[in-house]
């Protein structure tokens, strides 16, 4: 058996024939609008706008929105996101699911939380391409400590004059919307509100974040606020009850990231085995050594039961009934695999693996983000010890 990204799928009892229909039209878009421009993306920086019609004109877009504001809801679970996360994660870059899809998770607020109005305008827009939007949680001094947050939002007549900033945001140079956690209240959670920034407004600046280890093709900005004028009716759900909208945010991002880490573990060992089979060393082929062969079977280990781990919180989600420590050792476990398979990849690959057009090179420099984005493994485990009882 050859091992390949399609051999190393579990076999589930989650995913149905529309899944694989899904997979498939997906895939092909991949190929052929992705594939053969992604590491010159890479290099440039940045994802040609000209990608978003095309993602929503098959549908990737609209995935699991209200079809009243141009969505596709009907028949779609949360295991055809999955296999978004997973097709496009194939190219063995994440970042191109982090600028491409990254209204992912700043969009789900306004879709639930948001006015009609608000709906209307920004779905919608977004939906089709024609606008991006991002989430902007992250300050210079709080990320995973969202209650820290002290980017200010003062309510005058029938405005919020809004102050402070954001870093590390997702989309940011690019977005025309930012969905903001404000702080309108008293510290803590309580004081927390959910805005929606339009980035034209006057006193709105941002610096692009362009010297990273990782997720090159991912525009990623620090965002400036200095008294910016923010109508009130832009206020997302009601004002000092943010923080719950938030906390409901992050279950989907870490579903996706946990999706994307699998995935780039799959690529890994799919790469790696190529050249073990190729390779000749002492005689015979690399593959053909017991220490190779034992790092391939450690590899699948590891990547079928972050997948079983991940299918069974997705199940738990589409079911509501998940548990946050699920979720939480999930993301921890998604981001030790895709880090062990791409260390043990570039062990099997050895120089070669070490080049730029390598697979393998690019996603060991993205583990880090990955194991950290979207709440880091020791805020995961603290969480979880937490919600133990501990």
């Amino acid at each position: 058996m050859n091992i390949t990204f399609d051999s190393l799928q579990l076999k589930s009892p989650f995913y149905t024939e529309e899944h694989q229909q899904w997979r498939e039209q997906l895939r092909k878009f991949v190929e052929k609008e992705i594939m053969p421009f992604i590491d010159d993306w890479e290099e440039a920086g940045e994802v040609p706008l000209d990608l978003w019609p095309k993602a929503a004109n098959i549908g990737l877009l609209q995935l699991g929105f209200p079809e009243q504001y141009g969505g596709i809801s009907e028949g779609i679970d949360i295991f055809h996101t999955i296999v978004s996360s997973e097709e496009l994660a194939r190219c063995g870059a994440t970042g191109i699911s982090s600028s491409l899809t990254v209204h992912g998770i700043g969009l789900p607020p306004v879709a639930n939380y948001g006015s009609e109005a608000m709906k209307e305008e920004v779905v919608t827009s977004v939906l089709a391409g024609e606008k991006r939007i991002s989430l902007g949680i992250t300050e210079p001094g709080a990320g995973s400590d969202v209650a820290g947050i002290s980017c200010s939002a003062k309510r005058e007549g029938d405005y919020y004059i809004v102050n402070g900033s954001k870093t590390f945001i997702s989309g940011g140079m690019r977005a025309d919307w930012l969905t903001t956690a404000v702080r309108t209240g008293d510290a803590g959670v309580g004081g927390i509100s959910l805005l929606l920034i339009p980035m034209d407004l006057d006193g709105v600046s941002r610096t692009k974040l362009d010297k990273k280890q990782g997720w090159w093709c991912s525009d990623t900005a620090t965002i400036y606020f200095d008294n910016v004028k923010v109508p009130a009716a832009n206020i997302i759900g009601e004002e000092n009850q943010g923080f719950l909208p938030i906390v409901h945010n992050f279950n989907s991002e870490r579903i996706g990231i946990i999706a994307l880490s699998l995935a780039s573990a799959k690529v890994c060992m799919e790469e790696a085995a190529q050249w073990a089979v190729e390779r000749k060393t002492f005689g015979k082929p690399l593959s053909k050594h017991q220490v190779i062969r034992h790092k391939f079977a450690e590899m699948l280990k590891r990547i079928n039961a972050t997948q079983a781990y991940m299918d069974m919180c997705a199940w738990q989600i589409q079911n509501n009934c998940l548990k946050i420590e699920d979720i939480s050792m999930a993301k921890v476990q998604a981001t030790e695999t895709m880090e062990f398979c791409a260390r043990e990849a570039m062990q099997i690959m050895g120089g070669i693996s070490y080049m730029r057009g390598c697979k393998t090179e690019r996603i060991y420099r993205e583990v880090r983000v990955m194991a950290i984005g979207g709440g880091s493994e020791e805020i995961m485990r603290d969480l979880t010890s937490r919600q133990l009882g501990l």
